[in-house]
This record gives C-alpha cells, sequence and structure tokens, in this order.
C-alpha cells in the first residue's frame, strides 16, 4: 500500500515524520531515521550556536510507566551553522527520497531571518520551519514563544521568510497562549504554506524532596521548560481540532505531541492533520518504532476501506462540536457483567466517592448493583474498572 502524502507541496513517502529536537541534531542520526523508515526529517533548529546546560532533562513518572511526560530546558542546536548546514546538504543528497526539513530560530530582524532562509535553502532541504514556539528557546532575547504568542510578529516574521523563501514554509505554533487560532490565523495571513502543532508546554516538572531542588536541576537551581511525551496529547488534540474547525484556516496541518503510535497517528491525521511528527517516543525507544507505526497505519487503513491516508484527514472533525449541541435528550447507564466481576469495590467507592452513589451491594452481596433511578451515565466505573468490558454503557429510553 502507497502511503505516500504530500504536506504543503513537501512530498514524503510516510506521514510519519521526526520533530525536530535531539533525534534530528547531526546527519548521522537522521541517515539512521531514514534507514528506519522515517518519511521526513526536520532538523533541530538552527540559528545562532548556544551553549546548553546540563542536565537538561527531567520526567514523569506514573507507577511504572516511565517517561509519560517529559520536560526539557534544552535549547536550539549547539552546533556551528556551517556544520549543520553542511550536513542538512549531504542527507538530502544522500536520501534524495525522503523530506528534509530545516527548523530556523532567530532574533527579530529582517535581515537575519532572510540569511537564514537563504543559506538554508542552499542545501536542497524541502522546506522551512519556523520555531516561533520554544517557550524556553531565548525568549528573554526575543525569540521563540515570545514571537509565537504575538499575533503581529508572526505575521511580520512569516511576511520575512516568504519574501526570500522558494520552498514551502511551515509555521511552528506554541501551545503556551490563550487561543492558539489568534497566532494560526496571522501565520497565514503572513503566507504560511503549512502549520506544526504544538511546540512543548511550559512546565516546571517537579522538586527533589530531598534536595529541596526544582529539577532538572542545574548547580542548585532550575526554570521552567516545555512538556511533551504521552501527557500532552489530550491538550494537543484539543489545539489541533481547534485548528482544523477554524474556517479562516486553510492551510494543511502537521500534529506534534505525544504521538508514540499508529493509533496515535490514526487520532491526530482523523481530526484534521496530514503528517505526525514524533519527538519524545523516539528518545525513549528509538527510530525503529516507525515500523510497527508504518504496518499499524496500513493494515488500519485497508482494514476502514481507504486508499490512502489523506483520505482520513479531518473526517472526524465535524463529529466536534459546541457543548451547546449536544443531545441532552441521549442517555445511558451503567451495566455491570457479575461474571467478570473481580469483586475489588473500585467501581463502588469511584460512584460513592465522586459519582453519584448509584452503586451499592444489596443483601450484604459483594457483587455490586446499579442504581438506574440514581445513575446519570458519568462513565466514572467504567474508568475505574480494571476488567475491559466488564462495565458497559448502554443507552436507555427516556420520557
Amino acid at each position: 500500500m502507497d502511503i505516500k502524502v504530500n504536506f504543503c507541496g513537501i512530498s514524503s513517502p510516510n506521514p510519519f515524520w521526526l520533530a525536530s529536537g535531539p533525534p534530528t541534531n547531526t546527519m548521522d542520526q537522521v541517515m539512521r531515521a531514514f534507514e528506519a523508515g522515517w518519511g521526513c526529517a526536520v532538523w533541530k533548529t538552527i540559528g545562532v550556536p548556544v551553549v546548553n546546560v546540563s542536565p537538561r532533562l527531567a520526567a514523569i513518572t506514573l507507577n511504572d510507566q516511565r517517561m509519560v511526560g517529559l520536560h526539557n530546558i534544552e535549547l536550539i542546536s549547539d552546533r556551528t551553522l556551517e556544520e549543520n548546514l553542511k550536513e542538512i546538504a549531504e542527507v538530502k543528497k544522500e536520501y534524495p527520497d525522503r523530506a528534509v526539513v530545516v527548523s530556523l530560530m532567530g532574533e527579530f530582524r529582517r535581515q537575519t531571518w532572510h540569511e537564514l532562509v537563504k543559506r538554508a535553502q542552499d542545501t536542497g532541504c524541502d522546506g522551512l520551519e519556523l520555531n516561533l514556539s520554544c517557550p524556553h528557546g531565548l525568549p528573554e532575547r526575543g525569540m521563540g514563544s515570545a514571537i509565537g504568542q504575538v499575533p503581529e510578529y508572526t505575521k511580520q516574521i512569516t511576511e520575512w521568510v516568504k519574501e526570500v523563501s522558494d520552498i514551502p514554509v511551515i509555521v511552528k505554533l506554541t501551545p503556551n497562549i490563550t487561543d492558539i487560532r489568534f497566532p494560526a490565523r496571522a501565520a497565514a495571513q503572513g503566507g504560511a504554506d503549512g502549520l506544526s502543532a504544538i511546540n512543548t508546554i511550559k512546565s516546571i516538572i517537579g522538586v527533589n524532596l530531598d534536595t529541596l531542588q526544582p529539577l532538572p536541576t542545574v548547580e542548585g537551581r532550575s526554570t521552567p521548560g516545555g512538556l511533551s511525551g504521552p501527557a500532552v496529547k489530550p491538550i494537543v488534540l484539543s489545539m489541533i481540532t481547534q485548528l482544523a474547525r477554524d474556517p479562516a484556516l486553510t492551510v494543511p496541518l502537521s500534529g506534534i505531541g505525544g504521538i508514540a503510535t499508529w493509533q496515535d497517528a490514526a487520532e491526530f491525521i482523523l481530526l484534521g492533520c496530514t503528517t505526525v511528527q514524533v519527538c519524545t517516543a523516539v528518545m525513549h525507544y528509538g527510530y525503529p518504532i516507525v515500523e510497527d507505526m508504518i504496518s499499524g497505519l496500513k493494515n488500519y487503513i485497508a482494514e476502514k476501506g481507504f486508499q490512502t491516508p489523506e483520505e482520513m484527514v479531518g473526517l472526524c472533525v465535524p463529529r466536534v462540536t459546541d457543548w451547546g449541541n449536544l443531545d441532552l435528550n441521549h442517555k445511558v447507564v451503567a451495566r455491570i457483567n457479575e461474571n467478570l466481576c473481580l469483586k475489588d469495590d473500585l467501581c463502588f467507592v469511584a460512584c460513592r466517592d465522586g459519582g453519584h452513589q448509584a452503586i451499592r451491594y444489596p443483601n450484604n452481596d459483594r457483587i455490586p448493583v446499579v442504581d438506574e433511578e440514581k445513575c446519570v451515565g458519568c462513565n466514572l466505573c467504567s474508568l475505574v474498572c480494571p476488567v475491559e468490558g466488564c462495565i458497559v454503557m448502554e443507552g436507555v429510553n427516556i420520557c
């Protein structure tokens, strides 16, 4: 099955892109990624070289699952512009069938952006991604989210880039704003060919309770950074859907945030994304995860009767509406399969203390029973139940 996609003029053999970050920092890395099967690499952001701190990462562990959320205070590439540009050109020469997009960050000066764009596109790359969104990427110097949070600045820089760019321009949006549609519209008005969303969410990951130091700790101190990984996926899907539903936006979307499986990718595509970008999952599990992502998406496409992933783009968007448009006459109640019940009390306690006291134990029986007169169909009991299919929500007629 051919799952080739075209994103704002950038052709890719599949919709799986590596997001700008540590996995796209060097020629060797990107070449190994292409060998594994990735369709495009968005090169780690380049500009004026920086000095990064050490350590620069921290993570949330939930029960036995590590890196549910990854927090970073890493800046853009710490290698010279010349080194990066040389390697980008070499990668594109060696892998002409794969897409290479260069992520750029610069100060708020027309000449700076003109120079960056001209030098980047001379490598033969397929597109540019403007990093106007990093929450800790030198905002104190007027870069990163300091620009992306101001629609007028976003529009202006996009216009400057489009004055000299001969290749597609993607604007990467920040989630650290009240309404993501405003900078998105500004980017589109400035001539952006596509949008990518989102960059990391500004965060403090936690505190070491023994040393009383925030994490990650650099000589006793830390700073707000960016959160990525599975923890941010629901937030990203909400923002992606906002963009996809906005009639003022007609440019294609590339989704970023919490994508680790083909199922994640399919959700992003169904909610409006043509491509998906992955970073944290690769940092956790390595480049080969793309193999399962490609095969899984192909199987899903075949199962659903689609021919290409592009036929899936945005199919679920019309099903997202405002709360006031939901059917208030729709009623469900919980039904418990006593043959599957573990008698663990989880549903009872959850309903008693966090629900509507609709689950009880009649006659001291250890099998819980739902009082359908009290059940409001909130779904909490089925969410806490550890047995798949033991508690289901079934529709009932209401008068």
